[in-house]
């Protein structure tokens, strides 16, 4: 009888790739994807660090699965991603949850397969590791999210946002070679299955600033030199490394999207500054300028962080100003969540939870305001 898995996916866009890259070892060694997760054999959670609420929502499923293994003691019960990357949290795991079989992070996801092959020999495996590379990149792929095609150009991030736990979840950043995305776009291609093709990274415009090799407006344009039927987005973008040559590259391409994700975060340049961002509100408005000047049909959207530590009424007023002057398309808000580890952590003046949800209401209702006037 064949035997089944079942992954529950946490977090960004690049988890559920990843996650398309532990169903491919998984579908390598002769698992099929089961439909419920109480019937399948192995079951994954890939988990999310980001935000507390997503933490928390992880921590409460897999508690649900307690009864799963004592029912069959045979299931292996497998939870790994920026959760358990965080080596005081997978600790904390494996001794709060006896019945977690194999627990490992995002630096060691492409050896799944060994670790189900030591399963056989140990009752239960911690696999924590810091050895951040780009081995996870030459995993098999079983491609889940329909007409879409996720494509990792890089990992990690140098940019130590002071709110943000990814730098120490995914380590520093690191390019993949170039001829390898091109190579594995062309296969994309070949496949005739995608419509879209999505590059993904923690900041995908930094591309290429480790190896020097080609920057990401080059990297662009020689995707975009490739023959075939397909659409090309990207993201994530940090609008400190979104340079006029890949405005214009993007401008210029009719096989990209014209669509842009520049998260802002705030309107405050005083937060902005706290939140170690790199740059202005002025220097943001110029850039979000030059998009609309040459690209004028230009989608735009942004995320914002609402109740940061010391976020005044007067900071949050200048949050809405800037909404109302960009008129986003799409408006991603949040409320500012603690991360240990982080210097937002500690930072004085952190912000009461009724105002932050007061907050998060005001960014959410005038996106909407955006919304039903361009519709």
């Amino acid at each position: 009888m064949e035997k089944k898995y079942f992954i529950t996916t946490f977090g960004c866009q690049l988890n559920v790739h990843e996650s398309e890259k532990l169903a491919g070892i998984l579908q390598m060694l002769g698992y099929i994807e089961a439909k419920t997760i109480p019937e399948a054999d192995v079951i994954i959670f890939n988990t999310c660090a980001i935000r507390g609420g997503a933490e928390e929502r992880a921590i409460g499923n897999i508690g649900a699965l307690k009864s799963l293994k004592k029912e069959n003691k045979d299931k292996i019960i497998a939870v790994c991603g920026c959760m358990t990357q965080q080596k005081e949290t997978a600790e904390l795991l494996y001794k709060k949850f006896p019945f977690i079989d194999i627990i490992f992070g995002t630096s060691n996801l492409h050896l799944l397969k060994d670790f189900l092959e030591k399963k056989k020999f140990q009752k239960r495996l911690l696999e924590y590791s810091e050895d951040f590379n780009l081995a996870g990149e030459s995993c098999p792929v079983y491609r889940t999210s329909g007409n879409n095609a996720w494509v990792n150009i890089m990992q990690g991030c140098n940019n130590f946002c002071s709110y943000c736990i990814v730098p120490y979840v995914r380590g520093r950043e690191r390019s993949r070679p170039k001829q390898e995305i091109i190579n594995e776009i062309k296969q994309i291609i070949k496949d005739n299955k995608y419509e879209k093709i999505t590059l993904l990274g923690q900041n995908v415009n930094s591309y290429g600033n480790d190896t020097k090799e080609a920057t990401f407006s080059q990297l662009l344009q020689e995707i975009c030199n490739l023959s075939g039927d397909f659409k090309l987005t990207f993201m994530t973008s940090n609008p400190k490394d979104l340079t006029s040559d890949i405005i214009d590259t993007v401008a210029k391409n009719d096989k990209i999207l014209k669509e842009i994700h520049l998260p802002v975060q705030s309107g405050s340049t005083k937060i902005l500054q706290k939140m170690n961002r790199h740059y202005t509100v002025e220097k943001y408005l110029s850039i979000i300028d030059e998009i609309k000047a040459k690209i004028p049909n230009v989608r735009l959207t942004t995320d914002i962080i609402v109740g940061f530590p010391g976020e005044t009424e007067e900071d949050f007023n200048q949050t809405c100003d800037l909404l109302r002057k960009v008129r986003f398309d799409g408006v991603f808000a949040f409320i500012f969540s603690k991360r240990t580890g982080t210097p937002a952590y500690i930072m004085p003046d952190q912000i009461e939870k009724t105002v932050k949800q007061k907050r998060v209401n005001e960014v959410l209702r005038i996106a909407k305001e955006f919304k039903k006037e361009k519709n």
